[in-house]
């Protein structure tokens, strides 16, 4: 303890203020998700309608990522982490401006607004912890700031079974909420967030920590362009398509307990606390247990993937939920999914920071974000008209896929990085 005390802990307030905005973030995300069966009766959505409204979302979000990505590694993550926050603050409160006249397309404009501005969320989350922390935390601070998706998502239902009635009234507050979140976040971030470097509230102890396995980098930029033909970004685009599994869970879980099991939005909220708190418990699981075989000795490479592959195991039994009749066991196995799925996820963001140099960090992000987020898309325009033509049946195979295909991409990931090899501010070998 007098150790750590001697060093300093900064860094955990910046962590802190991560967590804070994914906490704000995935509580903006998951409000319609969790009002779906509400807002599908109160406007006569089909399923094609509700996916066209995800897609839109989802589009937005894939072109955020690669531009958000590439302004935040040339602005940096204060000015790029802000400018990002801000902009999915008013399209998450323009929600309540939508009428029934035109639901479909106005919430299709909005969802498009939000998805461009949290697009900017996870690559400054990923920079700045690469900042932060040296590489052997990364995946436990990760796994941290990742968590507090959960906590969104679990606040999100409890919200509005509190303030919205059965038959929407008042479905419009819940969008209100996140731009009085938001603006204490900025105010706190600005004031806060200096690179540790120059910050005057870390210690000579903890910059030499966080700095420990520092690569000295030029100031020169690197092009967006520049990462497009290294074998390391598609190997961690390809671990992303697993994101389609993830927005599954969270924009069409709701809908699913309602369609199979009768499930509303006054009765939503404990299934989700059961499913997100594990989904917490798994990141920061995850997290920990990464950096746990690297203390053992093992190596980077080594270390990773044995987790993604346990992390996979996991993951595999949500194939079967659409066999079960009881509900509960259904939302245990979502639940043990959404876990596996988040230590997965805090060591994917991990693989970037582990080989790429940090200026180069949120482009590669953005790009593996785009990737998933294309998968999402297909997986929406398919689901939504499988719903449509075939009924609850469609969620057989929806489960199905999600259960099987870490495997299938994690081996495609090895294939790719066989070694982990890091890459110098050039972007080439370091061993060369």
């Amino acid at each position: 303890m007098n150790k750590k005390q001697e060093i300093g802990n900064y860094r955990y307030r910046i962590l802190g203020l991560l967590m804070f905005a994914t906490t704000i973030n995935y509580f903006d995300r998951s409000l319609i998700g969790v009002m779906a069966p509400t807002l599908e009766k109160m406007f006569e959505w089909t399923n094609s309608d509700y996916a066209n409204i995800m897609i839109s979302f989802k589009v937005a979000y894939a072109i955020g990522l690669l531009t958000m990505g590439g302004i935040i590694d040339r602005i940096g993550t204060k000015k790029g982490y802000t400018l990002s926050i801000v902009i999915w603050s008013v399209f998450g409160m323009l929600h309540a401006l939508v009428r029934p006249g035109f639901s479909v397309i106005g919430f299709a404009a909005a969802r498009f607004g939000l998805g461009i501005g949290e697009a900017g969320s996870f690559p400054a989350a990923i920079k700045t912890t690469a900042e932060w922390f040296p590489k052997k935390d990364r995946a436990f601070a990760t796994g941290l700031f990742n968590a507090a998706t959960s906590i969104g998502a679990i606040a999100a239902p409890f919200v509005i079974g509190w303030i919205v009635h059965e038959n929407g009234k008042n479905w419009q507050i819940p969008f209100l909420i996140t731009g009085v979140l938001s603006t204490i976040w900025v105010v706190l971030w600005l004031r806060t967030y200096k690179k540790p470097e120059v910050h005057p509230n870390v210690t000579k102890e903890e910059l030499a920590y966080i700095q420990e396995d520092l690569e000295v980098e030029n100031e020169e930029k690197l092009p967006w362009k520049s990462v497009l033909n290294k074998r390391q970004t598609w190997a961690f685009s390809i671990a992303k398509i697993t994101d389609a599994v993830w927005w599954f869970y969270l924009f069409w879980g709701a809908k699913f307990l309602a369609d199979s099991f009768g499930v509303n939005i006054k009765n939503i909220a404990l299934p989700f606390f059961i499913i997100y708190i594990l989904a917490d418990v798994g990141s920061v699981w995850g997290g920990y247990l990464s950096g746990a075989f690297i203390r053992k000795g093992w190596t980077v490479n080594k270390a990773r993937k044995r987790t993604l592959l346990i992390c996979a195991l996991i993951i595999l039994p949500v194939s079967f939920v659409a066999f079960t009749e009881s509900k509960w066991v259904a939302v245990f196995l979502i639940g043990l999914a959404a876990a596996g799925h988040q230590a997965w996820s805090a060591n994917v963001f991990t693989l970037v920071s582990d080989v790429f140099p940090k200026k180069a960090i949120a482009s590669v992000v953005g790009i593996g974000g785009m990737v998933g987020m294309i998968a999402g898309i297909l997986a929406d325009l398919v689901l939504g008209s499988v719903l449509d033509s075939a009924g609850n049946s469609g969620y057989f195979w929806a489960f199905l896929i999600a259960g099987s295909s870490y495997i299938i991409v994690l081996g495609i990931v090895h294939a790719l990085m066989p070694k982990m090899i890091p890459l110098d501010e050039n972007l080439k070998p370091v061993n060369n």
